[in-house]
């Protein structure tokens, strides 16, 4: 009897068997290693960026990237045992279809449901997991699918030895993907812990400006609010100091002409007509000195109110500049806080200025109108109009003159606001204040 060919396969197979347990030996020793590895990053949303953005070298980024095994944790050990499980629940699930499926499939390709579990255990798993799936799917489809059944012996030794190296090869090559694949989202992930730690470093530095900017806003704010107070005050005593000191000496002088006057018969011409002149000039001067008085702060602004303070401002400067004013005001304006009244009174006055000095209108309009406790105040004119750039800059409350900006601040610390438009020929500026903020407690109307 020959039994060439039978030895042949029976070392064939106690080769096989070897070689397997090598192999499964080699998988266990693996999945000891893995069990002390560091879990790997779990994924986040975060968009994957480079060394440069993150502000280190790629050499920086390289050597500070977590590998996998760093930093032992209290929770590698359930996780690899959780991966570790899982990757041999899928290799035995893989061999039951298989089973299930072996009335269909009959003997060939016996590795088929083993690829999918390879690729699963390799994609999600690691390594180690995935070495483990394949020596069960190995030893598996060997006992139970290789014909004869349920045995390690191998009836035709070539093909299966075939079968088992080239499922070793292939998924061999699924793992080292896996791996390669696992690595590079260990990268990304890395790199999105990186981007979102300099993300809330640079949120948490531009708060912190942020406050900080508001605080000094704020406080210059204050002090602009202190300053402007500051100037109304030293305009109000300059403007007393003015019609009591300076006035009364005036008066006095020009009673002192006039009582030389009484006796200019005693004089010659030459004398008298120094008289005549001193005199006049002793009364020009008094007048521009009480015009000075009154726009530093006119009195009938505290003693009768806005409504008589900008009647009487508006003929002096009609009279003074020839231009015709037209005043529309309530007869019976209420009173309001004295900010109020000022910052109003500061506005027709800066506008009617710049309309004297900038627009070439002969003619302007002011509207004083109270409304849904809220009073308007407008000024218009039909003169050479503001470009659409420099509409833009003074409506910016960053790029203003010096009026203008004044007259934004005042209206800002009253709640108001400062608008200013112009289509080409003629220019309108609006403010708008709330009055329940300036009204006085009591306030009375004021008299037409």
């Amino acid at each position: 009897m020959n039994h060439g060919p039978t030895l042949a396969a029976e070392v064939s197979a106690e080769f096989l068997g070897t070689l397997v347990l090598i192999l499964f030996v080699t998988g266990v020793v693996a999945m000891v290693v893995c069990f002390r590895r560091t879990r790997l990053p779990q994924p986040h949303t975060a968009a994957i960026p480079t060394s440069h953005s993150l502000g280190v070298s790629p050499d920086q980024a390289e050597s500070r990237m977590p590998r996998p095994g760093q930093i032992p944790s209290a929770g590698n050990a359930r996780d690899a045992a959780r991966r570790y499980g899982l990757a041999t629940l899928a290799a035995i699930v893989a061999l039951a279809l298989r089973g299930l499926l072996l009335p269909l499939l009959g003997e060939n390709n016996p590795y088929h449901t083993m690829w999918a579990a390879v690729v699963i255990a390799a994609w999600y798993w690691g390594i180690g997991p995935s070495i483990l799936t394949t020596l069960i799917g190995v030893v598996g489809v060997w006992y139970w699918f290789l014909p004869p059944y349920y045995s390690f012996a191998l009836k035709d030794s070539k093909a299966a030895i075939s079968g088992i190296v080239g499922f070793l090869f292939f998924s061999g090559l699924i793992i080292a993907l896996g791996e390669s694949n696992r690595r590079s989202l260990a990268k990304s992930r890395w790199a999105e812990d990186e981007l979102r730690k300099t993300h809330n470093e640079l949120e948490r530095k531009v708060s912190e400006r942020t406050a900080e900017l508001n605080t000094a806003n704020e406080s210059l704010r204050d002090l602009s609010s202190q300053l402007q107070r500051m100037r109304d005050e030293e305009r109000r005593q300059i403007a007393r100091e003015l019609h009591d000191s300076a006035g009364q000496l005036l008066a006095a002088l020009s009673m002192n002409i006039a009582a030389l006057q009484l006796q200019s018969a005693k004089l010659d011409g030459e004398g008298v007509r120094a008289l005549a002149e001193n005199a006049l000039m002793v009364e020009q001067i008094s007048s521009e000195i009480r015009t000075i008085s009154h726009l530093l702060h006119p009195p009938l602004l505290d003693a009768a109110g806005l409504a008589s303070a900008l009647r009487w401002y508006v003929e002096g400067f009609s009279e003074r500049s020839k231009i015709n004013v037209e005043l529309d005001i309530p007869a019976r304006l209420s009173r309001m806080s004295d900010e109020m009244e000022i910052a109003i009174f500061r506005m027709v006055q800066e506008c009617l200025t710049n309309i004297h000095r900038h627009s070439g209108s002969k003619t302007a309009v002011i509207r004083v109108h109270e409304q849904d406790h809220e009073i308007s105040v407008e000024v218009q004119d039909q003169g050479k109009g503001i470009s659409r750039e420099r509409q833009l800059e003074l409506n910016s409350s960053n790029r203003t003159g010096v009026g203008f900006r004044g007259m934004r601040e005042r209206l800002r610390q009253l709640g108001g606001a400062l608008d200013i438009q112009s289509a080409g020929r003629g220019t309108t500026v609006r403010a708008t204040l709330p009055l329940e903020a300036s009204a006085t407690g009591g306030a009375q109307p004021q008299a037409g």
